[in-house]
């Protein structure tokens, strides 16, 4: 199914494209009206990377860019203690003030009951924003270093026109490789705003698509993304309604023959702390859908992340596309159980959850 080259032939397991920034974190209060954050590091495509390495034990690396200054260092100590390298951080000459390059900050609060999640970024003129094609030397790392994946998403993509170019860099020297290419499309509106808008957005991802082998998102990304339509669908997956899911992927391998897998996770919000969980994968023409959880969440952000890791896990070392999505789904609700974006779980945490475990106290 996917062609992933052996571990003793590369430097690197996974290697992520992508922003990182400093999430201030209210605990269980308001961004309005906190007076302490707590600060984590996170972003869509690092926390995948970060997942590899510190659950489930594989050589992590990313690629990135921050302003040399105190904020920075304090990213890239992150970031170390999450056991990911960080040799390919491209640093940018800061100007005191965050005129021309800056390192970016994302408020976000977990919500609770009826209240939901909400996320303020601060983002603009951010020093990885600025990425041009040719600052980084992607044939040293792909070609001379090695990587056996590759991943990187639609967040990145958006940042700027540049980094849709960057990204598209990286995909061919990947390519080029062998190595295999997950991306995640992961749609945000904002991102999108202030460089074409959705036009723009389904543009660029198209053509990224055309580079893909594992591709992941849920229903509003493959419609907002790639101009999929999905009949019968609202803003939550059910049962009676995956057959219009299924037809849907179907169609995104038809338009896309070069994707190997789709994954994707199913939500259905009750509340901000009570959702139905589960997770369904397509690879050579079957589905294999994960066990459903109803979760208690305490802090949502970091799940799709944490799935993605875990599926890329179970393809990578298991290579059974129905395991994989099992491990995907436990991985993610288990990065909601504590805060933060990335997860805290070990591989045992996930076999156990995989293998019918439960939340029983372990002495």
């Amino acid at each position: 199914m996917l062609d992933i080259k052996a571990p003793e032939d590369c430097t690197y397991d996974i290697l992520s494209l992508g922003e990182v920034m400093l999430r201030l974190d209210p605990g269980e209060g308001r961004i309005r009206t906190s007076r302490n954050f707590r600060a984590w590091e996170g972003g869509g495509e690092y926390n995948v990377a970060r997942g590899m390495r510190r659950c489930f034990g594989k050589r992590a690396a990313v690629v990135t860019a921050f302003a040399s200054n105190d904020v920075g260092y304090l990213m890239e100590d992150l970031i170390l203690q999450g056991g990911v390298d960080t040799r390919f951080i491209q640093w940018r000459d800061y100007d005191g003030i965050g005129r021309t390059v800056r390192n970016g900050l994302n408020f976000t609060e977990r919500g609770f009951g009826v209240r939901g999640a909400v996320g303020c970024s601060d983002r603009g003129l951010t020093a990885v924003s600025q990425l041009k094609v040719g600052d980084v030397d992607w044939n040293h790392i792909f070609g001379e270093l090695g990587v056996r994946w590759f991943h990187t998403g639609g967040i990145f993509a958006g940042l700027s026109e540049s980094t849709a170019e960057v990204t598209i860099e990286a995909m061919k020297a990947a390519k080029a490789n062998g190595t295999i290419i997950s991306y995640d499309l992961n749609y945000r509106p904002s991102l999108w705003k202030a460089v074409g808008g959705h036009e723009k957005c389904q543009e660029v991802n198209r053509e990224i698509a055309k580079y893909v082998d594992v591709m992941i998102g849920n229903e509003e990304d493959f419609m907002a993304c790639l101009g999929l339509e999905i009949e019968g669908l609202d803003e939550n997956i059910t049962t009676l309604q995956l057959d219009s899911y299924k037809a849907m992927m179907r169609s995104a391998v038809k338009q896309y023959p070069n994707f190997k897998v789709i994954g994707t996770t199913l939500r259905e919000v009750k509340t901000a702390t009570v959702n139905n969980w589960a997770a369904i994968s397509y690879a050579g023409g079957e589905f294999y859908e994960s066990i459903s959880r109803e979760l208690e969440i305490m802090d949502r952000v970091g799940g799709g992340d944490s799935f993605a890791s875990g599926l890329i896990y179970g393809l990578m070392e298991l290579g059974d596309p129905a395991q994989a999505v099992e491990y995907g789904a436990a991985h993610g609700a288990l990065a909601m159980t504590t805060a933060g974006d990335t997860s805290t779980a070990r591989l045992s945490d996930v076999e156990k959850l995989v293998g019918g475990g439960s939340a029983r106290v372990d002495r």
